[in-house]
């Protein structure tokens, strides 16, 4: 059975980015380790994604009062609906982020928004509490970062970690593993260093199998033994 990837460019400049060039080595690791991997590619600059405002924000409160959609009102929330198929469609998920203004880049958040929908990634409960609908999945998540935020005073100011372990976790999804290149911004030699580096340990995790699904894991498990 094949493992679903999705894999989503949050960068402008894409796979030729400083970011995008460590999630190629690691996604080049990944299909060398398992060919039945099928990436499915998801560049957000590049796609024309669902509107979260106007008819759609009317529709979303509708639903959670368990009002009926009418007839275009259903026709655009279909789009939302689409992009969350895609996203519960995969397995694992790669996010391939540079770091702007200590943050996540506006087109992750504006997807982000779209995405995670009462209902549908998570939904409150009769006495209101959270139940995270998002099962079974794996998250990676490359960036880049013009400084070094590894340790104190700059680790606070690095709010796209923390953000998407939170926005994630809140939906279910905790097995997130990060890989950060950083400083790129501080000169050629630093910058070319940190990238190795950063290719280096994303090959040596690709290689390990660990970012394979956990029934894939017991399933590689059983076959060994």
């Amino acid at each position: 059975m094949s493992t679903q990837l999705l894999h989503v460019i949050g960068t402008p400049r894409g796979l030729a980015s400083n970011t995008g060039r460590v999630s190629s080595a690691l996604l080049e690791e990944i299909l060398e380790q398992d060919d039945d991997v099928v990436v499915t590619t998801l560049d957000l600059f590049k796609s024309d994604l669902p509107s979260v405002a106007g008819r759609n924000i009317e529709s979303k409160y509708k639903l959670m009062t368990g009002q009926a959609l009418d007839g275009p009102s259903k026709e655009s929330w279909r789009e939302i609906e689409r992009t969350i198929e895609q996203f519960l469609a995969a397995d694992l998920y790669l996010l391939t982020v540079p770091m702007w203004n200590f943050g996540i880049p506006y087109v992750l958040k504006y997807y982000i928004d779209a995405i995670i929908q009462p209902g549908y990634l998570f939904r409150y409960t009769e006495t209101g509490a959270v139940e995270p609908l998002v099962h079974g999945k794996k998250m990676i998540c490359v960036t880049s970062r013009g400084g070094d935020y590894s340790s104190e005073p700059m680790r606070a100011f690095d709010f796209v970690e923390t953000y998407l372990r939170t926005i994630f976790g809140f939906v279910g999804i905790t097995d997130i593993r990060f890989f950060n290149a950083q400083p790129m911004d501080v000169s050629r030699d630093i910058r070319m260093a940190a990238q190795r580096a950063a290719i280096n340990e994303v090959r040596e995790y690709a290689a390990s199998g660990l970012w394979r699904p956990e029934e894939d894991l017991v399933l590689a498990a059983e076959a060994v033994s």
